[in-house]
């Protein structure tokens, strides 16, 4: 029985076809994320995420520019989904996430992507906004395992995620690299368009732990399983980052998070004059400060 990636030993069982099986099972109707539209996806219809039956990809190639335990020596093979399950209103890759740039891949094709990634050298896969299409990406998963495929799924998220899909990937995703954005409904409405965000981030992130745990590093120091947090700081205490940090303490106080400080008004941020400024190094570093002080295991990028 093969041990590493977890995904080889559910293939070895069989149990990685039921899951997809049962993935693809809820585009029927469809629940796959939070937003749980009803429509009938494997019909092509679409609606908040604007993605019917196949996925769509903007872009693939080994990505240099992620914290180092994921990035590693060789890049992190990362596939960037087009559309998203979020309206961000100072989203970095509106294009991408909102605007649909990208093409429609079969899951052959999707399958294809993960191989070519791995002969490149990519140390993973890095799923970027994957929680519209967790069933093509299991669809395609599966082809690529029997193609060859043997290197870490990172499921990289913005943490609107529905604990169905979670479950589904329970001992197929070896790394999680969720986004907390900030812990207040109000806020997740107004600037991310979405209900109840802070609700459902806090239970999705509960579960990624659940299933990983602390992040763990080979003797390289490239992750090989865990869950490591990014927390974007916004400007004027929008990102509630005390109560975000605290609630990480709380999960575990070996948690790695990444605490960043790009944050830069694009998209339509303008039309809030709260979060219409790049912050501020006191603003950083109080947050800095407040993980470090909390003894949480800072990453940085």
């Amino acid at each position: 029985m093969r041990e590493y990636p977890s995904y080889l030993r559910l293939y070895d069982t069989g149990e990685l076809k039921e899951r997809v099986e049962k993935a693809l099972s809820m585009l029927e109707s469809c629940n796959v994320c939070p937003n749980d539209c009803k429509i009938n996806r494997l019909e092509n219809k679409k609606a908040y995420c604007k993605t019917g039956r196949y996925a769509r990809v903007a872009s693939y190639f080994p990505h240099r520019g992620e914290e180092f335990p994921i990035r590693g020596y060789n890049g992190s093979g990362t596939i960037f989904f087009s559309y998203c399950n979020m309206r961000c209103v100072y989203c970095q890759n509106y294009d991408v996430s909102q605007l649909g740039e990208g093409e429609e891949v079969k899951p052959e094709e999707l399958a294809n992507i993960m191989i070519r990634l791995q002969k490149w050298g990519c140390h993973n896969i890095n799923l970027v906004s994957p929680s519209h299409v967790v069933p093509q990406i299991l669809e395609a998963l599966y082809i690529a395992v029997e193609e060859g495929l043997k290197i870490p799924i990172v499921y990289n998220t913005s943490s609107y995620d529905s604990l169905e899909s979670l479950k589904l990937l329970d001992g197929v995703v070896d790394i999680y690299l969720p986004d907390l954005k900030y812990l207040n409904n109000e806020f997740g409405k107004k600037y991310s368009k979405v209900k109840g965000y802070a609700d459902r981030a806090k239970e999705a992130i509960k579960e990624m732990y659940r299933q990983v745990g602390d992040l763990k590093v080979d003797e390289r120091g490239i992750a090989v399983r865990g869950v490591l947090v990014r927390h974007l700081v916004l400007p004027n205490g929008i990102s509630t980052t005390d109560e975000v940090l605290e609630f990480l303490r709380e999960i575990s106080p070996n948690l790695a998070v990444n605490v960043m400080s790009q944050y830069y008004p694009t998209n339509k941020a303008y039309k809030y004059p709260e979060i219409n400024r790049r912050i501020s190094w006191s603003e950083y570093n109080s947050a800095l400060s407040k993980a470090e002080h909390l003894g949480l295991r800072v990453v940085s990028d």
